[in-house]
Formats: structure tokens, C-alpha cells, sequence
């Protein structure tokens, strides 16, 4: 059996007197689509931070790629993160002074390698080919999501966590990104979790999770074998 690209074993988080998070396990397995969900509180973004290695958890393990996240020192956990992790978030986080060309960028200057036939694909397939000039505060919150979706798979990386991805899109808006966003992971046979409280995702991923009061909990229903990005009626619309 192959060993997953992400693997996480009875994950606890504890802040102060505050259990954040109690044995959460989850396993997702190379070109994976996992949903996690779950409401306000719930921890969601704590375990966002601890498996995409921007914290570490209070007990449990925690393997990317095989390698023991635990055992490693914080230059070690960078360079896996660096190396094997793409991040979507919420906020965007576009660096203001940068263009979208040189945002998407960022991961590779990180590496000291730089592939831009790479990042020209990932930008006429996100259609954004015309913005890589422009920055930020000139693009709309389709554009800005899309050039954030270029800047995490620009080191073509093994799993791509994004937090509340359509969060601060219009519903159109977000179908649209997701559809290119599910497109791109297909293509490259990179792992994709989601977080997000929005439940009208579920069918567009193969398994979804229930995080609770900071543990995992039984969900209803089996996972979608052939998982689809939803419905939005305008195929062929330009993201914006």
C-alpha cells in the first residue's frame, strides 16, 4: 500500500486549560479530494496551522511524505513544508507590492529554483495570463483567489491545504474558482484537503470529515466515488 502524502494520528491541541483539539486522525492518500468541515470553533483553523506544519501539536503524530513531522527542527519543518505543501487562503494573503506574476512566484524564490513554463501553464490555465503585470489591490476576489491557486501549486507541491477557499467569493464566483482549482489538482495528481463550514461543497469532494468540538465525528452518507466540482451553469464564464 502507499504510504499516504498526508497522515495524521490522534492529533491534540492544547492552549492553556483550552483542549483545542482531541485525537483527530486523518489519512489522505496522493490525488485525494478530503472536505473537512465543521462550525465556528469547531478548530478547524488550528488544525489547518498543525498540518500544514505552521504549529505543532500538543500529542499525536503527524507524518508528511513519511517523514515524522515531530522529529524534525524547525529548518527541517520548513523545507518540508516548502517543498511538499501548497497553501490556499481564505484572505488571499497576496504580498500588496508584489504583481500577481511575482506573488504566484514566492514558493519558488523560497526553493532557489525557478520553472517558468511552469507557472506560464498555471496561469493560461487559470486565465489569468493578462493579470501577471497588475497587483493586488487592482484585482477582483475571483482574480486574487486564482493568482493564490497559481502560488500554491508553483513548486508542483504533494498536497494542497486551503482554508475557506471560497469564503470570500460570490456563489458563481466560487464555483467557477473551485472548477479550475479541481481541474489543475486532477492534472497534477496533487492531494487536495479543504477546510470550510460551507456544506454545498460536499458533493465536489471523494471524502468528507466532521470536526466537532475539536475531535472528528461520524458523517452521514458515503463519499462521492466520482466527486464533481458543483453545479454552476456557466461553464465557459470567465472567473473574475
Amino acid at each position: 500500500m502507499a504510504t499516504p502524502v498526508l497522515e495524521a494520528d490522534e492529533i491534540g491541541v492544547t492552549r492553556g486549560s483550552t483542549q483545542i483539539l482531541t485525537d483527530v486522525s486523518l489519512s489522505i492518500p496522493a490525488a485525494a479530494r478530503t472536505l473537512v468541515q465543521g462550525p465556528s470553533g469547531a478548530g478547524k483553523t488550528t488544525l489547518f496551522d498543525v498540518l500544514g506544519l505552521l504549529d505543532r501539536p500538543t500529542s499525536g503524530s503527524l507524518a508528511i511524505q513519511g517523514s515524522m513531522a515531530g522529529d524534525l527542527t524547525e529548518r527541517e519543518r520548513a523545507r518540508l513544508r516548502r517543498e511538499t505543501i501548497g497553501f490556499i487562503f481564505q484572505e488571499f494573503q497576496l504580498v500588496a507590492d508584489l504583481t500577481a506574476w511575482e506573488n504566484a512566484a514566492l514558493p519558488q524564490e523560497h526553493a532557489g529554483t525557478r520553472d517558468e513554463a511552469w507557472l506560464d501553464t498555471l496561469f493560461a490555465t487559470l486565465d489569468i495570463e493578462g493579470l501577471a503585470g497588475q497587483y493586488p489591490a487592482t484585482l477582483s476576489g475571483g482574480e486574487k483567489q486564482r493568482v493564490a491557486i497559481a502560488r500554491a501549486l508553483a513548486n508542483e507541491p504533494a498536497i494542497v491545504l486551503a482554508d475557506e477557499p471560497t469564503g470570500q467569493l460570490d456563489p458563481d464566483t466560487a464555483d467557477r474558482v473551485l472548477s479550475l482549482l479541481f481541474d489543475l489538482q486532477e492534472t497534477t495528481g496533487t492531494a487536495l484537503l479543504t477546510i470550510s463550514h460551507d456544506r454545498r461543497l460536499q458533493s465536489a469532494f471523494h471524502d468528507v470529515v466532521r470536526l466537532e468540538d475539536g475531535t472528528t465525528i461520524p458523517t452521514s452518507g458515503e463519499p462521492d466515488a466520482e466527486a464533481s466540482p458543483p453545479e454552476d451553469g456557466a461553464e465557459n464564464a470567465t472567473p473574475r
